[in-house]
């Protein structure tokens, strides 16, 4: 599976996109972003406030609760803001 990150997430883990084996019990966004919190302090620093992370699965926009199924791409990035 492809994780792409945006914005200050990609500043802060270092990467603007990876291929991941997704583990197994990951089943939701929310499962991935703390398994990803964990693979080291990049992630912790990125993924440290969950709740305002936003993510799109296969260019569709989803909550954290979204189940992940058979996606091909998920990619997170911070809010985002009009002007």
């Amino acid at each position: 599976m492809k994780l792409r990150y945006f914005a200050w997430v990609r500043e802060r883990i270092g990467k603007p996109e990876e291929e991941i084996e997704l583990p197994a019990g990951i089943t939701t966004i929310a499962d991935l972003m703390h398994w990803l919190s964990q693979r080291g302090e990049e992630y912790a620093h990125a993924f440290e406030d969950p709740k305002i992370i936003r993510a799109a699965l296969d260019r569709m926009h989803v909550k954290a609760e979204t189940a992940i199924g058979g996606a091909r791409e998920i990619a997170f990035f911070p809010p985002m803001t009009g002007g």
